[in-house]
């Protein structure tokens, strides 16, 4: 099992959750709501590079998309470059997946994207690729649709998952905490990677 990188404890308690009245925000983060979360872990940092070798090399899991072995090593192959993999910077292109069976392999889980953004304030790593969440993509209790009705609606149930945080290729008036990004599970072709949490 992997050394567990620092972690956060959030506390049990009643945590606002979605973009306020004001302000620009699209419809799925809308209205602001009150949830109550039990006392959990999240890892400070995204999982890294080096921390997915071990967790393939120790289940035979398939690599990232656009990883590539040569005789050195994996190579990163994205964007038309080839660059070793640096162990140290956070994984990315996996699947839901790909990042629920690492969780568990650590011995944790993926947080639901309420715990994430509950403990938002405490994370380090935002922002260098969106991160994969156990929640599925739905309404929020009055829920109304903004833009247009197809912009979130059409693709609300189960067969979605969230998305936290955003990407270096992400338009920063979009990187903000209510921003929920989705996709299908086995997905991987986006800038999507993962950190873990666990229940206290």
């Amino acid at each position: 099992m992997p050394r567990a990188p620092d972690a956060v404890v959030i506390e049990a308690g009643s945590y606002e959750i979605g973009a306020p009245a004001d302000g620009f925000a699209y419809d799925n983060e809308r209205p602001r709501h009150v949830v109550e979360l039990d006392t959990f872990e999240i890892d400070r940092t995204p999982v890294t590079n080096g921390a997915y070798v071990r967790f393939m090399e120790e289940t035979g899991a398939e690599p990232p998309l656009y990883w590539e072995r040569d005789a050195e090593g994996w190579v990163d192959t994205a964007r038309g470059r080839r660059e070793p993999v640096d162990p140290a910077h956070p994984v990315l292109h996996v699947s839901w997946v790909q990042a629920d069976a690492f969780a568990r392999w650590a011995g944790k889980r993926l947080p639901s994207e309420f715990e994430w953004e509950a403990a938002r304030p405490h994370l380090d790593g935002v922002g260098h690729g969106w991160e994969w969440t156990s929640s599925d993509f739905l309404a929020y209790p009055g829920f109304e649709a903004f833009p247009y009705r197809e912009y979130s609606e059409v693709f609300f149930g189960d067969s979605h998952k969230v998305l936290r945080g955003g990407s270096w290729a992400t338009h920063p008036r979009v990187a903000r905490p209510s921003f929920r990004n989705w996709d299908l599970p086995q997905r991987n072709q986006i800038f999507s990677g993962l950190r873990c949490a666990r229940d206290a």
